[in-house]
């Protein structure tokens, strides 16, 4: 089978939605199929082997220039090529996270116009790529902001296509409320005719059938999985003096709640018995959160207790793979419905478990592996109480988390999710033969 998968890179940002798009590819191209992963606006940034192509479609620099300058679309591309390149693209993507959402209101509903839009241009040269090289059986998008190139694409070529939705609500919830309305009317528009929505859990399936006014029997639940080639080497004993420690690893941002779990570590490290417990926050940081993560380090300096808050940036697969190693157990309390919770699966690989919101996906993952123990939504007093708790019966928390381990095995692999998507996509393909 023929796949093309179009992801949309994150400006240098390790980005759950990246990450996992390049296993889905990877896991594809393991079961015998022809998978490509084409990029759009900037190159993926991954910790493990880049399955992307080497080309960036409507890169960015290009895009942005082209809205904001009429005249820029106009210009020869043989004098402006150099823009599309992947150490440009790089480079630019060093200023990511100091964007606001809300200032991208006009982009993002050019970019969803499609060929009535300014960027008709790029789009087509995507078009173009696929038409005549990738010549594929199946289209596959990773979110809905690009569904701009949807009408294109069914216009030129005829196999059916997968939208994938993975958060794309947290991006249209930081526009402007007029920004957001148009925006989804015209995700509606430009998906009307797609074969199929892939959502990584029931509840997202649930609340973005809602949320855009779509159909719930157009969506199909696709559990996530991740490689665990990477994590073949996990040690199992730490020092016999390692303090406890409590793991955090996500976006460094107020949406994945790292601001409640270090007001919940300092009421535990209040408790008696509990004084030297640790918390090690890894994942990215971007510029625009570094004053976020500044407050929470004043936080923990106020109360005399910033010995015991660590940042470990993580940068490789073997780094995250030891955070996770040196962690008890691990708890990202996010504010946000999290459709995905990648960092779940790749803390059970470890054996670690897990204390997580009763909300989004979390209640789903953790009713599938017995992984964990879950908590009211934005309560740091529910969140220390439930993380003493496994604190205080090491044997419990080894014993669960050795069971989420066992389940993710089996379960949750990224076999098994290319598995699921393949089934998937066969019985699309199967009605239009």
């Amino acid at each position: 089978m023929r796949i093309a998968v179009i992801t949309a890179g994150a400006a240098g940002m390790f980005c759950g939605s990246c990450l996992n798009d390049n296993t889905l590819v990877r896991a594809l191209r393991e079961l015998g199929h022809d998978a490509q992963l084409i990029p759009t606006y900037t190159p993926i940034t991954t910790d493990g082997p880049d399955a992307s192509s080497d080309k960036v479609f409507m890169g960015g620099i290009r895009i942005y220039l082209e809205q904001k300058y009429a005249w820029f679309g106009r210009v020869p591309r043989w004098m402006t090529s150099w823009l599309d390149s992947k150490p440009i693209l790089r480079l630019a993507g060093k200023f990511a996270g100091s964007t606001d959402y809300a200032s991208l209101g006009d982009l993002t509903l050019s970019l969803l116009a499609g060929e009535s839009g300014p960027h008709l241009g790029e789009m087509s040269a995507l078009v173009e790529y696929l038409a005549k090289d990738v010549k594929p059986e199946l289209i596959h998008l990773s979110n809905a902001l690009i569904s701009g190139i949807i009408p294109l694409v069914q216009d030129r070529l005829k196999a059916p296509i997968v939208v994938e939705l993975q958060g794309d609500d947290i991006f249209l919830d930081g526009l402007l409320p007029h920004h957001k309305t148009k925006a989804i009317e015209a995700i509606r528009a430009n998906t009307a005719r797609v074969a199929r929505f892939h959502t990584p859990c029931s509840d997202y399936a649930d609340y973005m059938s809602d949320y855009l006014g779509i159909d719930r029997s157009r969506f199909r639940v696709v559990p996530l999985g991740i490689d665990l080639a990477g994590y073949q080497n996990i040690p199992q004993n730490r020092p016999a003096n390692h303090p406890p420690t409590i793991g955090f690893f996500a976006r460094m941002c107020p949406e994945k709640g790292l601001d409640l779990l270090v007001d919940a570590w300092l009421k535990l490290r209040k408790r008696p018995g509990f004084e030297q417990v640790r918390l090690q926050v890894g994942g990215w940081l971007g510029g625009g959160n570094i004053p976020f993560w500044e407050a929470q380090l004043a936080k923990a300096k106020a109360a005399g207790m910033e010995n015991g808050l660590v940042h470990r940036p993580c940068l490789a697969l073997a780094e995250k793979s030891a955070f996770y190693s040196d962690c008890d157990l691990v708890s990202v309390p996010t504010k946000m419905r999290e459709p995905k919770g990648l960092y779940l699966l790749e803390a059970w690989a470890h054996g670690k478990p897990v204390v997580q919101p009763e909300f989004g996906s979390f209640p789903e993952l953790l009713g599938a592996t017995g992984g964990g123990l879950l908590v009211p939504r934005e309560n740091a007093d529910e969140l220390a109480e439930k993380i003493e708790q496994l604190l205080k019966d090491p044997t419990h928390a080894k014993h669960i988390g050795e069971k989420a381990r066992k389940a993710v095995s089996e379960s949750f692999t990224s076999k098994q999710m290319a598995q699921n998507t393949v089934k998937s996509y066969s019985e699309l393909l199967a009605t239009r033969s």
